[in-house]
């Protein structure tokens, strides 16, 4: 059987097993099975034995459910309360006002989180019915909840970050690092996007209403103060060298559960609802990740990958056009599966033609995750536009309108660091120097 009529089988097996409901990675698995029957005599469950206990049994994955339980911990405290009540005050004199609160309320979670669904949840909660009484439009308000909660793939710890890191064999801190500056860009566009607007329609602005002395104003923003430590001191101590992100990550969870207990927020019931939902999420990552790891490996024996990149080499595409085509398969992609899916599921096949065209992987995976981030709200597919669709019950093609602005700056970042890769790789450059 030639290799493309090989593809197309494997590829409508695919659809079809994702199509009719089944688990993400065990409709991965069966696809490796089938490749692996199709193109060579090897046994494969041998292979999938050995590939899923080498893929999941690595010290650096230990880091994911760490950083996830993490983000559990503070989810059930009175985090999202604390960063309106801390936030608020200080944006009375920016164009745009409380919105920024939405924005940078999702740049502090996604940092503590790493979980884009969970980051716009959990403001989302909060300030939907806090801005709405206050009279600020729907549209802005949803569509920067929308494209907000996405900085939680991005601002490290960012546990897709460490899913890309283990499957093309990167540096998870120097993923770390590389991420901060793009997520500050971001927010800084959404913030910008928003006192735009802002200015542009006056009118459809409420007036500022909360009136607070300097005093005043910093004793609300006390209340973050041990929860903005905690997340500087987790990425301080990686990029400093003090920690493994495993070890971080460990640190980051005994900060939670302190922050939690000193709150009041700790008790037996909430310490067991934090376990269970990290141990609930984290299996469905590393299962994922061991059904792709296990198609890798048996996409090997088909030589399509080979194969495939061989093309693209004869093709003789320059890097920006290879990188537009790889945005709008990612972009489809990001329709119909969620971000990790995506990332797990590309990674085998793209790699190869991706270090064949002389790109950097530390920088390809802050891209993959810009591009993965817009599929986030995206329909039919978008699960931030599902999480705001549960908030307020209005159609999900509505909320999507109303982020479309933030879509549009999303591709404004991809444009500006293919442009400028240096916003990417220079952080961890200086790392590497020190």
């Amino acid at each position: 059987m030639d290799l493309l009529t090989q593809s197309l089988i494997l590829a409508a097996i695919l659809f079809v097993f994702l199509a009719g409901g089944l688990w993400v990675a065990m409709a991965l698995a069966a696809v490796g099975l089938v490749s692996i029957t199709l193109g060579s005599s090897a046994p494969p469950g041998l292979i999938m034995a050995t590939t899923v206990w080498g893929s999941t049994a690595t010290w650096t994955l230990a880091a994911l459910p760490l950083f996830v339980w993490m983000g559990e911990i503070l989810f059930r405290t009175r985090l999202s309360e604390d960063m309106f009540a801390g936030l608020a005050p200080w944006m009375g004199r920016l164009p745009g006002r409380l919105v920024h609160v939405n924005i940078l309320g999702c740049a502090v979670f996604a940092a503590v989180s790493g979980s884009s669904a969970a980051t716009a949840a959990t403001i989302g909660k909060m300030s939907i019915p806090e801005l709405s009484r206050r009279g600020y439009d729907e549209k802005l308000i949803l569509g920067s909840l929308a494209g907000s909660g996405t900085l939680g793939l991005l601002i490290p710890p960012s546990i897709i970050l460490i899913v890309y890191g283990v499957s093309a064999e990167v540096s998870i801190v120097r993923l770390f690092i590389a991420g901060i500056l793009p997520g500050l860009m971001l927010c800084g566009l959404f913030m910008a996007y928003t006192m735009a607007w802002s200015l542009l329609n006056p009118s459809r602005t409420p007036a500022f209403d909360i009136k607070m002395t300097i005093m005043e104003k910093i004793r609300a923003s006390g209340r973050l103060i041990p929860v903005m430590a905690l997340i500087v001191f987790v990425i301080a101590s990686i990029y400093r060298g003090w920690a493994t992100a495993t070890e971080a990550a460990a640190c980051g969870v005994a900060g939670a559960l302190i922050i939690s207990a000193v709150t009041g927020s700790l008790s037996w019931k909430s310490f067991i609802e934090s376990l269970m939902g990290a141990t609930r999420t984290s299996c469905m990552i590393i299962f994922i990740v061991a059904g792709a790891s296990f198609l890798s490996v048996a996409m090997g024996f088909t030589g399509i990958p080979r194969s495939l990149t061989q093309f693209i080499q004869e093709m003789n595409l320059p890097p920006y056009a290879l990188l537009a085509a790889l945005t709008l398969l990612f972009a489809v992609l990001g329709c119909f599966l969620d971000g990790i899916s995506v990332v797990v599921l590309t990674t085998a096949i793209l790699l190869p033609m991706v270090e064949a065209a002389g790109i950097d992987l530390l920088w390809f995976g802050i891209y993959v995750v810009l591009v993965v981030e817009m599929s986030q709200i995206t329909p039919p597919v978008g699960f931030n536009l599902f999480v705001i669709q549960g908030l307020t019950g209005r159609n999900i093609f509505w909320i999507a309108y109303a982020a479309l602005p933030f879509f549009l700056l999303m591709i404004v970042a991809v444009a500006l660091i293919v442009l400028f890769p240096e916003i990417a790789t220079w952080l961890p450059g200086r790392l590497s120097d020190g």
